[in-house]
């Protein structure tokens, strides 16, 4: 017994010299896009990580080999009636902490010795810089960017769309409360964990649970508006539009922090073509439709469902337009964040108008959520809020008359632009 001790703990001796040690800001290599538009292997800090073998941090908990299946049919979801439940119901297998493997060069720089470990220090990396984007740029509370689990490569199924493990994705789950990085197939360019503005839209979309829905895993206007039996989901509509078009604005202006620079193509390196060239702020097709504002306020979510990136490009687009200045990004970066909740009698939130009308989901509609956003401006920065107002009307379409009016709206010399072709009588 006292040998089989001893070589234990030899070997627990070696195995721990092997690892190298955590001192913050711990210096590593990550592949980075470059300015040149290429993904290379550049040497970066990670400034809040406290394990670096198994990446756990203030950040992001990544845990591998996790099982996560949504099934309508599972016994154990229907009878879930807390969000702890929903949880476990969810999470089949939580899987264990990965376990990231380097090579340290003659500065001490960490260099990842295989290719998990480089997308697993990517990951953690690119989470990071939107950690902290959103706490210095976008001015979050921390309090309100908890530490979140980060399941990698998960068997992650859908199983009333598929009963096969979803692949090419990477998502926050809020039922969960989770990123999941899934297993890549078809996308060989750029797998989308490195995509750091991928990565930002994603975090971006917590962000937006934490403090629009509460953190609620089941929001409860979500839950509330959804349950109308197949008639129209005005209120949905918008709010789900919202949480996507407002997650690609913070990921563009996230992405003026990096080398690359300012990022108008969220999905850019990682795919091509089309789904890339819909999403580009730049794109003078932004513009929204009779068509498209006829399913925003006229169907159910499970008809609109894929529109609400749709708008969600155009909202992006508008206060891409409206922000062309490091100040002014900045501005407007933090005047969204503020407008997610805001308990003020005067300028209530994002939060807050959606309780408000939960009982009449048609009169949280797409002009009142850009009055809240307005009202969140700088009073005395009346440039950025003509700038942002005209383009909103112009490009979202929504009459002027719906966001004038109170003390802290929009000008009443808001006009249109030429941008977009007039669908409003």
């Amino acid at each position: 017994m006292v040998r089989k001790l001893t070589a234990a703990a030899a070997l627990a001796t070696l195995a721990a010299s092997c690892a190298p040690e955590t001192q913050t800001p711990v210096k590593v290599r990550a592949l980075v896009l470059s300015s040149n538009g290429t993904y290379e292997p550049q040497e970066v800090e990670l400034k809040t990580v406290k394990d670096i073998v198994t990446l756990e941090g203030q950040v992001v908990r990544l845990l591998g080999g996790a099982n996560v299946r949504l099934d309508s049919n599972d016994p154990e979801l229907q009878v879930a009636t807390t969000e702890e439940a929903l949880e476990r119901a969810l999470v089949k297998d939580e899987g264990r902490p990965v376990t990231a493997s380097y090579i340290t060069d003659a500065q001490g720089v960490l260099w990842p010795a295989d290719f998990h470990t480089w997308n697993l220090v990517t990951t953690y990396y690119n989470l990071e810089r939107a950690w902290d984007y959103f706490r210095t740029i976008a001015e979050v509370r921390a309090a309100d960017l908890p530490q979140t689990k980060a399941y990698y490569f998960p068997d992650f199924v859908l199983a009333d769309l598929d009963d096969k493990p979803q692949r090419d994705n990477a998502l926050y789950f809020a039922p969960t409360s989770s990123f999941l990085v899934l297993p890549f197939d078809q996308v060989q360019s750029a797998p989308l964990a490195i995509n750091a503005s991928v990565l930002t839209h994603e975090y971006a979309h917590l962000v937006f649970n934490r403090l629009a829905y509460s953190g609620r895993t089941l929001p409860e206007a979500i839950t509330t508006w959804s349950a109308t039996g197949g008639i129209a989901t005005p209120g949905l509509n918008v709010l789900k539009s919202l949480d996507e078009g407002l997650a690609d604005f913070h990921a563009y202006v996230a992405s003026c922090q990096s080398s690359f620079g300012c990022n108008t193509r969220v999905l850019a390196t990682s795919f091509e073509g089309k789904p890339v060239d819909d999403r580009d702020l730049t794109n003078p097709r932004n513009c929204m439709t009779r068509d498209l504002r006829s399913q925003l306020t006229d169907t159910n979510f499970a008809t609109f469902s894929g529109r609400e990136y749709q708008v969600g490009t155009i909202l992006a687009t508008a206060l891409f337009k409206a922000s062309r200045t490091a100040a002014d990004r900045q501005v407007l970066a933090r005047a969204v964040t503020a407008a997610y909740s805001d308990t003020s009698v005067d300028k209530p939130g994002l939060a807050q108008r959606t309780r408000e009308h939960l009982n009449d989901q048609s009169k949280f509609t797409l002009g009142l959520a850009m009055r809240t956003l307005v009202q969140h401006l700088p009073s005395g920065n009346i440039e950025l809020k003509q700038a942002v107002c005209t383009q909103l009307a112009t490009h979202l379409q929504i009459p002027i008359d719906e966001l004038v009016g109170g003390k802290d709206d929009c000008p009443a010399s808001t006009t249109v632009n030429s941008s977009c072709e007039s669908i409003n009588p």
